[in-house]
């Protein structure tokens, strides 16, 4: 395989206006007809001042399907040198797709109503932007394909949103009362996670004008087989660690706990994150591609929350590969904590922002707390 690969143009697509930390609690909804207790703490440590929210401000009802912000995404990849028509190769991802079947690829490609092509679906949870682009990349550095589009959108908003709290808070009110952790770990994501949709289009060789980026390499690690879950929905918990799935429960249970809802063993998280997800899979990356910290000028690391920034930084030392923070690249206070998105978004606005030169070299990380996984993307600047 000789084929390079190279992302030639990047979209990404915000729904509706920003949305600041005074005004979010009443667009996704009181539970129980309070205020959050956990808010103001949550969104103090994560740094995030701005997001947006695929959800009518007034009524709460959804603006976009998920397949519907994908497809708008991917509509910004259109210029005068593509068209839907030409694409020959799909990879679509959301870690919470709008039904559990028909995969959301097929939903995408139904949106767009472009000439039948290659579709697949990545499921998982952060990760799920990355997994699309690692199969849109093989694509085509296997020659299977000339060109790929990867894309990744999260409707979360309608998962937050208070109505699905409030069955579990009027059946639970005694238990919630006596633990209340029960609680944090699903409010606390509430004011962590937002909308939104990005892709990349990828072909065999670079524009002529303008930047591309090729892609050097994509390495993904899994430490499942150490950890258990961190972050869930569709399930509950057990007290063994293992997850106990929603078609495996009384229906009846389905909303008196809250099971399609996001939860976040934060205890698990803070623990284990920076050394699973970072440090010891960057670890295996570095001797397998002989990499230098001093040869990155750019460093684009999804970060959930400021609060883990530091901490990052700190792993990065503990494997003596220090990059400063002048050579970091987040835009997560401005839009937002998109999760599997948050990577596209990031290259949209680095890659117009007129910052990048020929020759840099840009190193994307993308965690995952599902179960602890983590993703690094080498790009080289053409």
């Amino acid at each position: 395989m000789s084929n390079n690969v190279y992302i030639t143009k990047v979209s990404a697509f915000m729904p509706g206006n920003p949305i600041d930390n005074d005004t979010m609690e009443s667009v996704l909804g009181f539970v129980g007809n309070k205020p959050s207790r956990s808010r103001h703490i949550v969104l103090r440590n994560n740094g995030i001042k701005y997001r947006h929210y695929a959800l009518d401000p007034e009524t709460g009802e959804a603006t976009y399907s998920s397949a519907q912000l994908a497809a708008e995404a991917i509509k910004g990849l259109v210029d005068e040198h593509f068209s839907l028509d030409d694409m020959q190769s799909l990879a679509a991802g959301a870690a919470i797709p709008d039904q559990i079947i028909p995969g959301h690829a097929v939903m995408v490609h139904g949106e767009l109503k472009n000439e039948p092509c290659e579709i697949v679906s990545t499921s998982g949870s952060c990760m799920v932007g990355m997994t699309a682009m690692k199969y849109a990349y093989l694509s085509i550095l296997s020659g299977t394909t000339n060109n790929a589009v990867a894309a990744a959108s999260e409707t979360v908003s309608s998962v937050l949103h208070a109505r699905n709290f409030q069955n579990e808070s009027d059946a639970r009110v005694a238990e919630l009362e006596l633990r209340p952790e029960i609680a944090f770990e699903k409010d606390f994501l509430r004011w962590m996670l937002s909308d939104g949709a990005g892709a990349v289009l990828l072909e065999n060789k670079p524009r002529a004008d303008g930047i591309s980026l090729r892609i050097d390499w994509i390495d993904m690690y899994s430490f499942a087989n150490e950890l258990d879950t961190c972050m869930y929905s569709g399930a509950e918990k057990l007290t063994d660690g293992s997850l106990k799935g929603w078609s495996q429960m009384n229906p009846a249970d389905w909303l008196a706990y809250s099971v399609f809802c996001i939860k976040q063993d934060v205890r698990h998280l803070n623990e284990r994150v920076v050394k699973y997800t970072l440090s010891e899979p960057l670890r295996r990356t570095v001797e397998k591609r002989n990499l230098s910290a001093d040869s990155i000028d750019w460093f684009l690391p999804h970060i959930s929350s400021e609060y883990f920034r530091m901490k990052m930084s700190a792993g990065l030392d503990d494997i003596n590969f220090s990059i400063d923070q002048g050579r970091w690249f987040t835009n997560l206070t401005t839009k937002g904590n998109t999760g599997a998105v948050s990577i596209y978004v990031m290259l949209e606005e680095l890659v117009n922002s007129g910052k990048l030169k020929k020759d840099q070299s840009l190193l994307c990380y993308i965690p995952e707390s599902a179960r602890f996984s983590g993703a690094f993307m080498h790009l080289t600047v053409v």
